[in-house]
Formats: C-alpha cells, sequence, structure tokens
C-alpha cells in the first residue's frame, strides 16, 4: 500500500528532525551548565557586536565608529571613503586595508573583508575561549532544529494529505490513514511546543553565559540614556553593536548601508 510509504517517509522527517532538535537543546544546556560565567569580564564593544551579530556586526559598527570621529567618510551612495589612514587598532586596519590604496572603495565588499579579516577570527576564538561564544562546530544551533521541526511538520501535513487524497484501497478506512498520520505530526508539534516552553531563546552567536553579559550590557546602556538613544557616543555605538544599523538615527549614514549585499542583511 502506497500510503504506508508515505507514512515511512513522515516518520523520517519528523523523528530525524525531532532527534536533532534534543541533541541540539542537550548540547546548548550542557555548554550552560558547564560554562561558569566570566567574573567581572566587561565586554568590549567589538566583542558586544560580535556575540549579537557575528563578524558583519563588528565590520558594521568599526565602520560607523570610524565615520563618527570623522576618519572614514560613508556616503549616503554606498561608497566609504578614507579620511584618516591610521587603524587604531587591527579591526580598523583591515577596514582600511579593504577600501585599498587609493582609499575609496563601495561599503559592500569593504564590509565583507573586513567581517573576515584575522582580526575577527582571533576576537571570535577569544570569545569562543572564554565561554562566550558558540563555536562553529556547535553549530546548527537550537534555533536551526526548530525551523527543521517547522519544515517537517509541514512535510507531514502534505504526506499526510496526499495519502488521504489517493483513490481509496481496499480495507483501508480514510480515517485509520489520517490517524497513522497524525501520530508523527503529534511528535513534531509536542516538540516545538516544549522547545517553546523550555528553550531559552539561543542565539547563533552567543553562548548562554555570552548571552546573560548581552542582556545585562542592554540593562546598563537603556538606565545610561534612558532607552532612546540619546546617551554619549559610546552609548550610541553599543546600540549599533547589539541591534544593528538599523540603531542608527542619521538617516545619510543609514542609507550608506542600504546598499548592502543581501548575503550581509540582517
Amino acid at each position: 500500500m502506497f500510503w504506508v510509504l508515505l507514512l515511512l517517509l513522515a516518520w523520517v522527517f519528523a523523528g530525524s528532525s525531532c532527534t536533532r532538535l534534543c541533541l541540539a537543546a542537550v548540547r546548548a544546556a550542557a555548554g550552560d551548565t558547564d560554562t561558569p560565567a566570566p567574573r567581572k569580564h566587561e565586554l568590549t564593544l567589538y566583542e558586544a557586536a560580535f556575540l549579537s551579530g557575528g563578524p558583519a556586526r563588528v565590520a558594521d559598527v568599526t565602520l560607523v565608529s570610524m565615520a563618527r570621529q570623522r576618519r572614514l567618510l560613508l556616503a549616503h551612495t554606498g561608497w566609504a571613503t578614507v579620511v584618516d589612514p591610521r587603524g587604531r587598532d587591527e579591526i580598523e586596519q583591515s577596514v582600511i586595508g579593504a577600501i585599498g590604496p587609493e582609499g575609496q572603495s563601495r561599503i559592500t565588499p569593504v564590509r565583507a573583508a573586513a567581517a573576515g579579516a584575522e582580526a575577527v577570527r582571533q576576537l571570535a576564538d577569544g570569545l569562543v575561549r572564554a565561554g562566550l561564544a558558540v563555536p562553529d562546530d556547535a553549530r546548527p544551533t537550537v534555533a536551526d532544529g526548530i525551523r527543521q521541526v517547522r519544515a517537517a511538520v509541514l512535510v507531514v501535513l502534505v504526506l499526510g494529505l496526499t495519502a488521504l487524497l489517493m483513490p481509496a484501497q481496499t480495507g483501508t478506512p480514510r480515517l485509520l490513514v489520517g490517524l497513522w498520520f497524525a501520530l508523527p505530526l503529534t511528535l513534531a508539534l509536542s516538540c516545538l511546543a516544549m522547545a517553546r516552553v523550555e528553550a531559552q531563546p539561543y542565539s547563533r552567536w552567543a553562548s548562554p553565559a555570552g548571552q546573560r553579559l548581552l542582556t545585562a550590557l542592554g540593562t546598563r546602556r537603556r538606565a545610561g540614556d534612558g532607552g532612546d538613544g540619546s546617551g554619549d557616543e559610546r552609548s550610541f555605538l553599543t546600540s549599533v553593536a547589539v541591534r544593528g544599523v538599523r540603531a542608527i538615527g542619521e538617516p545619510e549614514l543609514r542609507a550608506a548601508f542600504a546598499h548592502r549585499d543581501q548575503l550581509w542583511r540582517e
């Protein structure tokens, strides 16, 4: 009976996706338990940017910081122009180097090159060693597992409807077919429900310890500037590091990032 083959496929999709979600949740929970939060660790601007949005966010906050200091011009047309060729740290030097000897380049390739620079990789390695960032081999995360289970729910529904719409087969009531497909569907929906209740919002970049530091950083930032971004320069750049370029209030500066390649969009 063909519907049995469809049922086996439904179980494969539901079972494998739920298993991956459970394993990811167990690994994440083990990392949360085994990795103590660093004592009195104050996140730097680059560290906060990486934990919030990865290498691309580090490149963004570097570009914005240099532009705010008038050491780099970011035009609303999507071009970056070097004003001061002396980078104050390795990440700024990588941005200047990505712009090139002519001192002008489009922001998209500069952002991509800066995000892949050795200085950013060293920053990531340091955060992983400190237990604040998720190692590369720990991905896909719980969030990826949840997306896979959601996809499995759709697949099971499609397979079940296909089986029900097939010509009636002797000795197999449609109600019984529907009940059989309800089992893998119930499994997948139950996993989603438990993940929603039990699992915290795991990040692609920050470990649970890193997320706690980000939460504390956001609390201090809101307390310092009233939560409206009107505080000092440090508070503004922290907002960009945590929230991305959508935290930029200046229309022209924000427009400069509107030309980013779709691959790097937030």
